[in-house]
């Protein structure tokens, strides 16, 4: 077999052990993860780690930028949008964007170097050409971007113009996402996305022909009226168009915690052995068409940089995704945007009134953040990286933390002995890998390092469960 393509385990045995060790499991985009993240925390803490992060000019920085508008919303939709058709709204928006930047760079500094910025929502080509340029020319004017940099957004094709991606490649986007979910008429029905083929292909085209360096196709699965053979005829078409990454979604179906799911037909979702069946056909699918399985659910062409990183152990991971261009500090802007900043979480208001709100009254809209500990960012550096590269090196914190994984979180390692046991970690000298067992099993080996999971919750967290 092929080194680069990873065996996939029995599928009987994996759906057995799959239901001996379900439970809901955070997927690790950060530690700790947000529902254990502090509701006092607010502007005031904000404000002190941006004055310490003001204080080291020479870190470079990572920009997400939340832009919440849809014209219509999917009923699956799990993402903070809203759906509009008023420009002014649009318009008041950036003019606080705005406002939220310039507060930022005050403290900050202007021109501070950025070496990944995403755009997400919502539909961030949703905007007008000129919204998008006044948009991006305001970001470019705050901070410097270094030459290298990942400079990616979120596309939906059915909103998307051929001005676009020529746009957007001139004012220096290099990577695009777009949002394609399953090629079937009837799928696309049942989750309220009428998306035809051929305008996946345009944008597909299009952003080829403006020179895009990467192109990403989302997929979900364990959608409505999804079977495995409808699922195929779309897995075997993606190969085709051969975008250079994919990533593919779980579908979790919680219409008590995300209204709009409740316009979905919970009776056309496929069961628990169904949908098991869906994401190991689009593992063996995938990479059967060429591609490298990278972390739980994503793939890449082996010469992709994600790939390559992967086989190297040293891709990264944060709230924008898998990236090798992480860096240490990341500010957000908009609704919803989450950053971490000088060792602190921050999270904005989710509401557009409230991130409004505060913003007319000068004040940064944070509704809730973290400071970590010492032990949070040793824990943290663990888990990412074993979500990342499948692996808990026992010399991981040694330079950063003065000690050895063993030596640091001790007898916590012993909770690993079962799943070793299981045959999803294997134990060499004090090193730890993953197998392509245990790759199924990720989210829930971390959690035995998540000692947050058995504190009392501040509120009731939303995990998903494995698959």
């Amino acid at each position: 077999m092929n080194a680069l393509v990873a065996a996939v385990p029995d599928r009987d045995l994996l759906y057995g052990l799959l239901k001996a060790h379900a439970k809901p499991v955070p997927r690790y985009t950060s530690y700790p993860t947000v529902p254990y993240w502090d509701k006092d925390f607010g502007e005031a803490e904000y404000v002190a780690a941006l004055d310490e992060a003001g204080s080291t000019p020479e870190r470079a920085l990572s920009v997400y930028v939340h832009i919440p508008f849809c014209g219509k919303r999917c009923y699956y939709c799990g993402c903070n949008a809203m759906v509009t058709s008023r420009a002014d709204v649009v318009e008041g928006y950036l003019d606080h964007l705005e406002r939220e930047i310039e507060g930022v760079v005050d403290r900050i500094g202007t021109g501070r170097s950025v070496t990944q910025m995403h755009w997400g929502g919502g539909t961030p080509n949703f905007l007008s050409d000129r919204q998008t340029t006044r948009l991006f020319e305001m970001l470019a004017s705050a901070f410097s971007f270094t030459h290298d940099a990942e400079i990616s957004i979120e596309m939906d094709p059915r909103v998307a113009t051929p001005s676009q991606p020529p746009l957007l490649r001139r004012l220096g986007f290099n990577r695009m996402s777009m949002g394609v979910q399953d090629f079937d008429p009837k799928v696309q029905a049942a989750i309220g996305r009428i998306q035809p083929e051929s305008e996946t292909v345009s944008l597909l085209e299009n952003a080829r022909d403006a020179g895009f360096e990467s192109v990403n196709f989302d997929l979900v699965y364990g959608l409505p009226y999804q079977t495995t053979e409808s699922f195929a005829r779309t897995l075997n078409r993606v190969v085709e168009l051969s975008p250079d990454r994919i990533a593919t979604f779980s579908y979790a179906h919680l219409p008590e915690v995300r209204k709009i799911q409740r316009a979905v037909d919970a009776s056309g979702l496929p069961q628990p052995r169904e949908k098991l069946g869906l994401f190991l056909d689009t593992v063996d699918v995938l990479q059967e068409g060429g591609y490298q399985w990278i972390g739980f659910d994503h793939f890449a062409k082996p010469d992709d940089e994600l790939a390559v990183a992967a086989r190297e152990k040293r891709l990264l991971r944060n709230f924008m995704g898998y990236t090798t261009h992480a860096a240490p500090d990341q500010v957000a802007f908009g609704m919803s945007g989450i950053g971490c900043l000088a060792g602190r979480f921050v999270q904005n208001a989710s509401r557009i009134d409230q991130w409004r709100d505060a913003l007319d009254e000068n004040h940064f809209p944070v509704v809730r953040g973290h400071h970590m500990t010492r032990d949070d960012e040793i824990r943290s550096l663990v888990i990412q990286h074993l979500m990342c590269n499948l692996e808990i090196r026992d010399d991981l914190t040694e330079a950063p933390f003065g000690g050895t994984v063993d030596a640091l979180l001790g007898d916590e390692l012993d909770a690993l002995a079962p799943f070793e046991e299981e045959g999803f970690l294997v134990r060499e000298g004090r090193d730890w890998e993953v197998t392509e067992t245990g790759r199924f099993f990720m989210r829930n080996i971390a959690s035995t390092l998540d000692p947050y999971l058995r504190a009392p919750q501040r509120e009731l967290p939303v995990f998903s469960s494995s698959v």
